[in-house]
């Protein structure tokens, strides 16, 4: 069974962790006393969906997360501190802390703790998500007990829904460019001084002219793309970050 276990404390443990070259023990106190966090538990690092989905959808809504009164943003899984290191490093994810339940105490602790061997894994973390204030567990989102690794309301989307409903996520903006375009840098700069996050695609280095073409139809960079949706060149840009 799956328990939901609001209004209950987590568990107490205490995390070995790995910070250079020094192994630093962090407490569920220091994790959660006087704070209010979001904690989202998976099976594994590296793993497709985690990798894919779960991690850096949280990782991109981190800001807006805390903007709504969170204070830290902690991943949690069933894997020792090195391979969560490795896998906060390979994601870029700034934005969370990555918690290594090694021992698997803590999920033991939360009931969360399920045998994998299907798929080799062994014992390992139910995926679930939940709000904690002051050590105090005010919300769970436990994924269906059902066969195999569904991920249906664990997602950062949900967890913000709940904080505030009315919290607007930030839009998926990319940005097309190529080294020495001066145009280039001025829709950058319109996009940075507006604080408007967005992710650049250099051509010559992600992408080469024909994906340019293919994506938005034109020979020129700047091109400016917001949640799927190609709005143009260095004007467009310019005016999408002063709109």
């Amino acid at each position: 069974m799956l328990d939901n276990i609001e209004g209950q404390r987590v568990p107490n443990v205490t995390f070995p962790t790995r910070q250079g070259d020094e192994w630093v023990n962090i407490t569920t106190d220091q994790l959660f006393t006087n704070k209010t966090v979001v904690v989202f538990a998976l099976p594994g690092a590296f793993t497709p969906t985690c990798s894919s989905t779960h991690l850096p959808r949280y990782n991109e809504l981190a800001a807006v997360l805390k903007d709504n009164g969170v204070d830290e943003v902690v991943c949690l899984s069933v894997n020792d501190t090195f391979v969560m290191n490795a896998w906060l490093a390979d994601q870029e994810a700034e934005h969370i802390t990555v918690v290594p339940d090694g021992s698997g105490e803590f999920t033991e602790g939360m009931g969360m703790l399920v045998n994998k061997n299907d798929i080799g894994f062994g014992k390992r973390s139910w995926r679930y998500s939940m709000l904690v204030k002051d050590g105090v567990i005010d919300k769970m989102f436990i994924e269906p007990n059902q066969p195999g690794d569904p991920f249906e309301v664990s997602d950062a989307d949900t967890m913000l829904n709940y904080i505030n409903p009315n919290a607007k996520a930030p839009s998926a903006v990319a940005l097309l460019t190529k080294p020495g375009c001066p145009f280039c840098e001025k829709a950058k700069a319109a996009l940075k001084d507006n604080k408007i996050k967005f992710e650049e695609i250099v051509l010559g280095k992600d992408a080469t002219s024909v994906a340019l073409k293919a994506m938005s139809g034109q020979t020129t960079v700047p091109q400016i793309f917001v949640d799927g949706k190609h709005l143009g060149d260095s004007d467009a840009a310019v005016a999408y970050a002063n709109s």
